[in-house]
């Protein structure tokens, strides 16, 4: 009907047009307007139609009517044309009658609507007759398509034990229809499988349809829903698999995986240590097992500790204090594990079984002995042999109770100071000095004993500090090296230097330092300030500088300790130049003085001196060497010094290189002949006695000297084998037993001589004799 009221209205409108273009025939008078200016006419629109309207899918036989275009133009030379990218494979016109057809079935799902443009042209030129003219052919929709869900399988989640009516997942299924048509795209949906545990409203929104969702019987579920429309179309594409996934809560609680354990462990177990190790059952996830384990009431919570392994969930039971054999054999209490973020609205069958009973057996093992104390403080006074500074008592902690020996460990040289009994009795081998080390730290070991003594088991070690106790036994000294100047005219009660004291020994707080000098016979005044400090003053002024540069000033230091010692320290006060302003311009240095310590003078002047014994023997060594070898060649070559002394009282009986008793041989009337070998027996002159000493004012006669003199010129002359004497040395008699040596040089070795005379070894053998005597022998010099 729609279609036919279309068709009568398009008819109208072309019979308006026709009596009009009558009206406007070639009959009908023209007016003139080509001397009028131009006017604007609405031109009227030639076609009749806008759009046409075809069904889609129609089942019926192909070419479909759409519908016909026509023109207000009667021409007999008029025909219709269609343009446009679906004429002539889907859409075509009847050029005569204008009648449209489409020759395929059209899918609105496909495409809804298609532009066309309307020609008529002239059959033989095919020149435009009247402006083309565009329309539209719009597919009207039927319901030929069910609902398609956007996807074959949704995945969805929800926490187990949810309550009832909780959404957990929207499902979305398309129908292609129109959704303009009433009842081409409502889509409606229902569970075909699971409906016992979800359910589905119109909207495509899951809910669930229980609460007792537990994930520890079903962890997911699997429903399939359906989409189908209004009109109730069906088909195999309208359903869909939802995968619900139950989530886990923590609503379940541990259970123990037995429901006694038993531990054996020894009894030297480290205290933290594991001993045990719980296992318990948790149906939850890992990230809801929260099991704490508690040991119950009972006596032995102070001995074991239990904690939890978040890792295995496991309880690990541990010692808080170290076990005894010899006390407790078997430890027996209950743990408890629970969960306490549990939801306990929900499961409760498992109570009791979240119990276990424990049984701890301790081994007895050999414990090696031990001390009754960690650590041992013993006092000791200094300067002082105690019989007995402190005693170690370890015992042997197991039932054999063996006896125990005691050792201190030579850790440091300090050990070899102190000794210890087999009682553990220490004592000190020496006295201590606090000032030198005022702590000794002694490591004491202590061993289980057999019943020879011997070492056996184990060891054990303890820490005995001994502290040296002090006692006033260091005087007090100056704080500081002081180095006071003075200008050499400095008025009195100038202030030289102010001095402090300080003491090897502890130092109280009331320690009390006294100042004064030892000796008041100098030209500086010492004022004690009476706080541990003492001012040195000019006493008199004017320093004569030119004597004394330096004044040592002995400072006598008392402290108040009980007994009171006294130290001496002596200042050194430089006396300087200075200038009007009172400044100092020079000092003579002490650095050279007091710089060099006594130790380094010390072996400073020893090197010195092993030099010079080192050089004086083998000075020595070489001149007797000479004077040995001189003796060798020849006893004969020994000449012999006339020597006279002046009586002045004594005897010359230390007198070893002459005597003077061979002079008196003469008085006595010996004139024998010198003896021409030196091997022969000793002269006569060396045994005859010295002359009676004379009278004062008495005088030997000098004709008896005179004749002396003669004869032994006489014997000298006659002997062909003596040596000539070459000098003829007088001397004042010094008397009998004179220390003096003799002074002569006949005898004297030539390496005094500045002069070499190894030059007559070169002479020949005449002077063989001197070059012995005063050259050097190459042999000695290599030896020395």
């Amino acid at each position: 009907m729609q279609r036919l009221t279309e068709m009568a209205a398009a008819l109208g409108i072309f019979l308006g047009l026709l009596a009009a273009t009558a009206m406007a025939g070639p009959n009908h008078p023209q007016i003139d307007t080509s001397g009028m200016l131009p006017v604007h006419h609405r031109q009227k629109r030639a076609w009749i139609w806008n759009q046409m309207h075809i069904d889609e899918e129609k089942n019926s036989s192909l070419p479909h009517y759409v519908g016909k275009i026509m023109s207000s133009i009667n021409s007999k030379n008029a025909k219709y044309v269609l343009q446009g990218p679906f004429v002539g494979k889907i859409f075509r016109v009847d050029p005569d009658t204008g009648d449209v057809y489409a020759f395929e079935r059209l899918d609105r799902e496909k495409k809804t609507e298609y532009n066309l443009t309307a020609l008529i042209v002239d059959k033989e030129t095919n020149e435009n007759l009247e402006q083309s003219s565009h329309f539209i052919v719009k597919v009207h929709d039927i319901n030929d398509n069910w609902p398609v869900f956007t996807r074959q399988v949704f995945n969805a989640s929800v926490p187990e034990m949810s309550a009832m009516g909780t959404s957990v997942i929207r499902v979305t299924a398309v129908d292609a229809d129109d959704p303009t048509v009433a009842g081409h795209a409502t889509v409606m949906y229902q569970i075909l499988k699971g409906n016992e545990y979800f359910s589905i409203d119109n909207s495509g929104l899951v809910f669930t349809k229980t609460k007792n969702l537990d994930r520890e019987t079903q962890a997911e579920y699997k429903i399939v829903v359906e989409a189908r429309d209004a009109q109730g179309l069906r088909g195999e594409s309208g359903t869909a698999t939802v995968l619900i996934k139950l989530e886990d809560i923590n609503d379940n609680f541990p259970i123990f995986t037995q429901s006694t354990y038993t531990f054996t462990v020894p009894e030297d177990i480290r205290v933290g240590s594991p001993l045990g190790f719980l296992s318990v059952e948790d149906p939850d996830e890992p990230q809801n097992r929260m099991t704490k384990y508690s040991i119950m009431q009972g006596e032995y919570r102070d001995t074991f500790t239990i904690e939890t392994d978040p890792n295995r969930n496991q309880g690990i039971i541990k010692p808080t204090k170290p076990l005894d054999y010899e006390l407790i054999q078997k430890y027996t209490f209950y743990i408890e594990a629970t969960d306490p973020t549990v939801r306990l609205g929900y499961l409760s069958s498992t109570a009791g079984k979240n119990k276990a009973k424990i049984t701890i057996n301790v081994m007895d093992v050999d414990e090696p002995p031990v001390f009754q104390r960690h650590f041992y403080h013993f006092q000791l006074p200094e300067n002082q042999k105690k019989p007995l500074i402190g005693t170690v008592v370890a015992k042997d902690p197991d039932k054999a109770q063996r006896s125990i020996g005691y050792s201190i460990r030579k850790t440091s040289d300090r050990g070899q100071f102190f000794r210890i009994t087999k009682q553990g009795g220490i004592y000190n081998e020496k006295e201590l000095d606090r000032e030198t080390h005022a702590w000794y730290n002694l490591t004491v070991e202590a061993n289980e004993l057999d019943s020879r003594g011997n070492p056996v088991g184990k060891e054990s070690i303890v820490q005995a500090y001994i502290e040296v106790l002090d006692e006033n036994d260091n005087p007090p000294e100056l704080a500081l090296p002081y180095e006071p100047k003075v200008c050499e005219n400095a008025a009195q009660g100038k202030l030289v230097v102010q001095i402090s004291a300080t003491d090897k020994d502890v130092m109280q707080p009331n320690t009390k330092f006294k100042f004064a000098l030892k000796s008041e016979d100098s030209n500086f005044t010492l004022i004690d300030n009476h706080d541990n400090t003492a001012n040195i003053t000019v006493k008199y002024g004017q320093f004569d500088r030119e004597n004394t540069k330096f004044h040592y000033l002995p400072v006598l230091i008392s402290d108040n300790g009980m007994p009171s010692l006294t130290g001496t320290g002596t200042l050194t006060v430089a006396v300087c130049k200075c200038n009007e302003q009172g400044e100092f311009t020079f000092c003579e240095e002490m650095a050279a003085q007091a710089g060099i310590s006594i130790q380094a003078l010390v072996a400073i002047f020893l090197c010195i001196l092993t030099i010079t014994v080192i050089t004086l023997l083998i000075f020595l060594r070489r001149r007797l060497r000479k004077q040995a070898h001189a003796h060798s060649k020849s006893a004969l070559e020994i000449h012999e010094q006339l020597v006279t002394y002046d009586e002045e009282g004594g005897g010359e009986m230390d007198t070893t290189s002459y005597d003077v008793s061979v002079l008196n041989s003469v008085r006595n009337g010996s004139t024998k002949p010198l003896r021409s070998t030196m091997d022969a027996v000793p002269a006569v002159y060396t045994q005859v006695q010295k002359p009676p000493r004379l009278a004062p004012g008495a005088h030997s006669g000098p004709s008896e000297m005179a004749t002396m003199i003669e004869v032994k010129k006489d014997e000298a002359d006659n002997d062909s084998g003596g040596p000539p004497y070459d000098t003829l040395h007088i001397y004042g008699y010094e008397g009998a037993e004179s220390i003096a040596e003799s002074l002569s040089s006949l005898t004297t070795n030539s390496s005094d001589s500045e002069i070499d005379y190894d030059f007559l070894n070169d002479w020949g053998p005449r002077f063989k004799m001197l070059a012995e005597l005063y050259g050097s022998d190459p042999r000695e010099e290599l030896i020395i």
